[in-house]
């Protein structure tokens, strides 16, 4: 949830936005039509990230997505190895490992205990690499590196950071380190982090040096598209996705701003928010401000988009760039509103979400202190409640946007962790529900790998 200042600053700068458009390419002498220039961004090589040249982007509509293939064999296969969830919370990391039936679960940690652990993700290319983004006490915000599956760990030698400002100039620093995605399979050692303020960050070495993506981080609009204020907390970078097909093409989101696209691995990018309400703002929704809470791909086919948003649920169908609000078909008593999705491994048409309470104070707690999540086997035409094994009554917890997630496993398993402390899980994609641990401290984030 935005605070006041955040959503005038949004409003305000919301004013001009149907005249506006993405900056050119710099330099660029080029004036044939957008269409000839999509083709070329589709297909063009992916930019230094040390000066990447703004390369013009597709307009909207284009089909040049679609003479791909609906899915990318490496993703739609399971993964093999012994499951693991990787748990960060307010407190430290803790790692679960699990048996191949998932009926039991073994302890390891805490890591780092006392250090606020955003993100840890397991590298689903080695089965071995696990990248921690932490604030570290009177280190800040860092991220720390393990080659070993959690044995050992090692603080990278140049976590991100933003270039320094020359004397009396005003710059921006890292308060701290909110997402971690691999790369595309093509380019092991390549990593992208997320950060607050906004800013997006590259590794190719496994995580042990960063640097900016400056076509990001420096972008002409990137201001105007953040505007004033934020969340609470901050504006957040997170839901960095690589498309398994392209690694060139990415999405990203950032709290009060929006969805954003690039097809050129980073070298620029364009609002991709089309849809999507913005009820804090009035009149007609902008094309940009608004407030993604998790965006993902469906595994089974990347032209299908998932967006948990503060003002609903919704899907995008690729080449389309229109979002539409599948939340509204949720029962009218729950809404539409949280944090978390997730979409089924090997239907593109299931998915879940766990809804909370959005009244007007936004109390951030389960409705009614009643825990539920809901799913839709059918592309958000309708959903199932599903609660059995939870509490209820008293559960006045929620869930992050990062801390719910799925396996690979058939059928489908589920996991997620609380406010409260409590790792939850379900081997029946839904049917019932387990407790897995209780007692920890407040989790950030739960995400699932294989070791290998």
């Amino acid at each position: 949830m935005a605070m006041a200042k955040g959503r005038a600053g949004t409003a305000k700068r919301a004013a001009g936005t149907a005249k506006r458009s993405v900056a050119p390419a710099t330099g660029s002498t080029n004036k044939k039509s957008v269409g000839k220039s999509a083709k070329k961004a589709a297909t063009k090589k992916a930019v230094a990230r040390k000066a990447p040249a703004r390369a013009a982007t597709p307009a909207r509509g284009t089909s040049a997505r679609s003479a791909r293939p609906a899915s990318a064999p490496w993703r739609v296969q399971p993964p093999k190895g012994r499951p693991v969830l990787l748990v960060g919370t307010r407190k430290g990391a803790f790692l679960f490992y699990g048996d191949d039936a998932r009926k039991s679960w073994k302890l390891d940690g805490p890591h780092f205990l006392g250090n606020l652990v955003q993100h840890l993700v397991l590298d689903p290319r080695d089965g071995k690499t696990i990248l921690m983004a932490a604030s570290a006490g009177h280190l800040g915000p860092t991220v720390f590196r393990s080659s070993d599956r959690g044995k050992s760990w090692k603080e990278a030698a140049q976590p991100p950071a933003f270039p320094k400002m020359p004397e009396g100039e005003k710059g921006r620093s890292v308060k701290k380190v909110f997402w971690l995605t691999p790369g595309h399979a093509s380019q092991p050692g390549t990593w992208f982090a997320g950060t607050s303020p906004e800013g997006l960050f590259r590794t190719d070495d496994g995580g042990n040096t960063w640097s900016p993506v400056s076509g990001l981080n420096d972008h002409p609009m990137l201001a105007t598209w953040i505007g004033e204020g934020g969340t609470p907390d901050g504006v957040f970078t997170h839901s960095i996705l690589v498309d398994p097909r392209d690694a060139n093409h990415m999405y990203l989101s950032f709290s009060t701003a929006g969805t954003f696209e690039s097809f050129d691995g980073g070298g620029d990018w364009m609002p991709l928010n089309r849809g999507v309400a913005t009820d804090f703002i009035p009149g007609p929704a902008p094309e940009y401000g608004q407030d993604p809470h998790c965006v993902v791909l469906a595994p089974s086919n990347s032209d299908r988009l998932y967006q948990q948003n503060h003002c609903g649920i919704y899907r995008l169908d690729r080449p389309g760039d229109r979002w539409v609000r599948i939340g509204d078909n949720m029962p009218r008593k729950i809404k539409d509103i949280g944090f978390p999705i997730v979409v089924h491994p090997r239907h593109a048409d299931t998915a879940w979400v766990f809804p909370m309470d959005g009244s007007d104070v936004w109390p951030r707690t389960c409705i009614e202190g009643k825990p539920a999540a809901y799913r839709t086997q059918n592309g958000g035409k309708s959903w199932q409640r599903q609660d059995k094994g939870f509490p209820r009554a008293n559960a006045w917890w929620t869930v992050k946007r990062q801390a719910m997630c799925g396996d690979w496993h058939e059928p489908f398993g589920l996991y997620f962790g609380t406010t409260q402390g409590e790792l939850w899980m379900s081997r029946n994609e839904g049917e019932s529900w387990a407790m897995i641990q209780s007692g920890l401290p407040e989790i950030w984030s739960v995400s699932f790998g294989y070791l290998r």
